[in-house]
């Protein structure tokens, strides 16, 4: 009964792991322009700011558990060209994840179908299952279809999931009285639509505690999701 006891006691205290951390992931991460606007919070300050301490905080766990990799999009040649694949899924990414976030200076235009593309070829998703969490602060403005691109991907992808974290989106007709309403809780960003053909999920975040949230719902192997 004892021995009974205590393995009980194990298991329980043991995080189980999902079994999607045998899957590489790549993060998708919002590097534009509107990353440096102020997130409309108490503190008035930037978005990079914040997402830079959830990403420290977050990702140490999860590489340990699975392989990742990073795209960045924004900043660098013209408006809408700057996408970069800073390297495919490799085990313990945590520091340079870490430090390519913390030297990213935002700029340019959102390209994040492009992007999210991208990331998806380097996963090799029509012959293999992965993972890619797309981080972004609004929408698409570079001319690309993220909707169009769902249906591609889950029409060709060999069980490729798509998360997306909603970092601070704002309606199109943000203002101060709207703020701490339903209308402003509600902002969502049209990629969502990733998440949604994909079977992958769209969370939203409003602080460094919700993005932290996010990254382990959407990529920790210790939870249920």
């Amino acid at each position: 009964m004892l021995f009974r006891s205590v393995l009980i006691a194990t298991l329980i205290a043991t995080p189980l792991a999902a079994q999607d951390c045998t899957q590489d992931a790549m993060i998708v991460f919002d590097g534009s322009g509107s990353m440096v606007e102020n997130g409309f919070n108490d503190l008035d300050e930037p978005r990079i700011f914040q997402a830079r301490r959830a990403v420290a905080d977050a990702i140490p766990d999860i590489a340990v558990h699975r392989r990742l990799g990073l795209v960045i999009y924004g900043p660098g040649g013209d408006l809408c060209s700057g996408i970069d694949l800073r390297f495919g899924p490799q085990a313990d990414a945590a520091e340079p994840i870490i430090s390519a976030v913390d030297a990213l200076q935002p700029g340019g235009d959102t390209a994040l179908t492009v992007a999210v593309q991208l990331a998806a070829d380097v996963l090799e998703y029509r012959t293999r299952p992965g993972a890619i969490v797309l981080v972004t602060d609004g929408k698409e403005t570079c001319g690309g279809s993220p909707c169009q691109l769902a249906a591609e991907l889950a029409a060709d992808g060999q069980d490729l999931v798509v998360h997306v974290i909603g970092f601070k989106v704002r309606g199109e007709h943000f203002s101060w009285q709207s703020q701490g309403t339903d209308d402003y809780r509600e902002a969502s960003t049209p990629a969502a639509c990733l998440a949604d053909r994909t079977g992958g999920l769209y969370v939203a975040a409003e602080s460094v505690t919700d993005l932290i949230a996010a990254f382990e719902k959407t990529l920790g192997c210790d939870l249920m999701f």
